[in-house]
C-alpha cells in the first residue's frame, strides 16, 4: 500500500516547500469557492452558458500578457519578492469580488473586469511558484512534488465547487466570496516565509550564477524564451498537446446550465459535477506512487489525453439520455451520478497529463529559463480551459450541450493521435534523459 500512495518525501526535507503546501492547500480551496460562486452568479444574472463563456475571454488576454512577461521576470529578479507582490494583488482582488456582493451591484460587467485582474495576478504568481519548486525539492523530488500539488489542487476542485454550490443556495454570494479573502492569508503567509530565491544563470562556460542573464526586463527576455522552446521539441510538445485536449474537450462553461437545467438538480448539481472531475484527480494524486516510478513521461502524456477525450464524450452520453428522459417526463436527475462518475474519469486523466508534462518542463528546462518557460505554461493550462469554454459555451448554442461534449471528445482523442504521428519523438521521451 505505501508504493501506491502518494510520496510525501518533499514535505519532509523540505520546510520552505511544506509550508508552502500547506498555504496552497488552504488558500486553493477559497480561490475555487470565488470562481465557481462567479460562473453561477453570471448564469443567475443572465441565464446564458454563454454569457459564462464569456468569462473565459475576459480572463484571457491578462493571463497570456501577464503570464508570458511575468516569466521573463521571474528569470531576473528574486522569486520570492515577485510571488509576495503577486499574491497581494490576488488577496485585494478576492477582497473588491466579496465587496461587489456586499454592495448589492449585480453586474456582469464589474465581475468580468474583476476577473481579468485576478487572471492577470494569477499570471504572474503561478509562473513564479512553479519556478520556485525545483528549488525547493530538487530534481528528483519533482514528480513527487509535482503529485501533491495536483493533490492540493484537486482538493480543492473537489471541495470548493461542492461547497459553492451550497454556500451560495443557503447564504448567498457575498459569504462564500469572503471564505476567499480569509483562506488566501494562509498562501501570502508561506510565501513571506520564503527565503530568497534569485534565479541561476548559464554562464559562457556552462557553471551556474545567481543573476540574470539580462540586467533588462523586457520583451526581448520572452522572445528569448520562446526561440528556446521552439528549438526544444519536447517541450512544445507537452504545451500543444494540451491545447488541443482543453480547446476540444473542457466541459466547465456549460456545467451550470446542465446540472440546473438538463439534470435539474440547481446549484448542488452544478458543484457535485465539479467536485466530482476534482475527486478523480485527489484519487490520482493519493495513490501517485507508481507514478513516480513511470519513465515514459511522453507517452503517458499522450494515453492520459486520450482517456480525457474518452470520459468527456462519455458524460455527453450520459448527458443525452437525461435529456431525452426530461422531454419524455422521466426524472432526468437520476442520470447525475452517471455523469460525475464520467468527470471523476476525466479529472483522474487530466491529473495524471498535467503531473507529466510540468515534470518534463521542470526537469529539461535551465533554471535561468524556468519562469519563462513557466509562464507559457501558466498560459497554456489557464488559458487553454479559458479557450475551451468560450468554444464549447458557444458551439452549446448552436449543437446543444449533450453534441459539443460528444464531439469535442472524439476530437480531442482524433486531435491528440495526429500530434503523435506528427511528432513520434514525444511518446519516446525518457525521464531517465530528460532530452528537451
Amino acid at each position: 500500500m505505501a508504493r501506491l500512495l502518494a510520496d510525501l518525501t518533499p514535505l519532509r526535507v523540505s520546510p520552505a516547500y511544506r509550508r508552502l503546501w500547506i498555504g496552497n492547500s488552504l488558500s486553493a480551496i477559497g480561490t475555487q469557492l470565488t470562481l465557481v460562486a462567479v460562473s453561477l452568479e453570471v448564469f443567475h444574472l443572465t441565464g446564458s452558458s454563454l454569457a459564462v463563456g464569456m468569462l473565459g475571454a475576459f480572463a484571457l488576454v491578462p493571463l497570456v500578457v501577464a503570464g508570458l512577461y511575468g516569466g521573463a521576470v521571474a528569470d531576473h529578479m528574486d522569486r520570492r519578492k515577485l510571488a509576495l507582490a503577486s499574491s497581494s494583488v490576488l488577496w485585494l482582488t478576492a477582497l473588491l469580488i466579496a465587496a461587489q456582493a456586499w454592495l448589492g451591484l449585480e453586474s456582469v460587467w464589474v465581475l468580468y473586469v474583476l476577473v481579468a485582474v485576478h487572471s492577470g495576478a494569477s499570471g504572474i504568481n503561478q509562473p513564479t511558484r512553479g519556478a520556485i519548486i525545483p528549488a525547493l525539492v530538487g530534481l528528483k523530488l519533482l514528480p513527487a512534488a509535482n503529485a501533491l500539488n495536483m493533490m492540493t489542487f484537486s482538493v480543492a476542485m473537489m471541495v470548493g465547487p461542492l461547497f459553492a454550490g451550497v454556500l451560495v443556495a443557503q447564504v448567498g454570494y457575498a459569504w462564500t466570496y469572503s471564505v476567499d479573502v480569509v483562506t488566501f492569508l494562509a498562501a501570502l503567509y508561506a510565501v513571506w516565509r520564503l527565503p530568497s530565491l534569485p534565479p541561476q544563470r548559464q554562464d559562457g562556460a556552462g557553471s551556474a550564477g545567481s543573476a540574470g542573464v539580462r540586467r533588462r526586463v523586457g520583451w526581448g527576455s520572452v522572445v528569448e524564451g520562446f526561440r528556446f522552446l521552439g528549438s526544444r521539441p519536447n517541450l512544445r510538445m507537452t504545451f500543444i498537446a494540451d491545447i488541443v485536449a482543453m480547446a476540444t474537450a473542457f466541459p466547465r462553461a456549460l456545467l451550470p446550465a446542465i446540472g440546473a437545467v438538463v439534470l435539474g438538480g440547481g446549484e448542488a448539481a452544478v458543484g457535485i459535477l465539479l467536485a466530482a472531475m476534482a475527486l478523480g484527480a485527489f484519487l490520482t494524486g493519493l495513490f501517485s506512487g507508481p507514478l513516480t516510478r513511470i519513465v515514459r513521461h511522453g507517452a503517458a502524456v499522450y494515453w492520459a489525453i486520450v482517456a480525457w477525450g474518452l470520459s468527456v464524450a462519455g458524460f455527453g452520453v450520459v448527458v443525452y439520455l437525461a435529456a431525452r428522459s426530461g422531454a419524455s417526463g422521466g426524472e432526468p436527475q437520476h442520470y447525475l451520478w452517471g455523469a460525475a462518475a464520467f468527470l471523476a474519469l476525466a479529472g483522474c486523466a487530466d491529473s495524471v497529463s498535467s503531473v507529466f508534462r510540468n515534470t518534463i518542463l521542470q526537469s529539461a528546462t535551465p533554471d535561468h529559463l524556468r519562469g519563462r518557460l513557466q509562464g507559457v505554461f501558466i498560459v497554456v493550462v489557464a488559458g487553454g480551459p479559458r479557450v475551451g469554454e468560450m468554444l464549447t459555451g458557444g458551439a452549446a448554442e448552436l449543437l446543444t450541450e449533450p453534441v459539443t461534449l460528444m464531439a469535442g471528445g472524439v476530437l480531442c482523442v482524433l486531435g491528440v493521435s495526429a500530434l503523435m504521428r506528427w511528432q513520434p519523438g514525444f511518446l519516446k521521451y525518457d525521464s531517465r534523459h530528460p532530452v528537451p
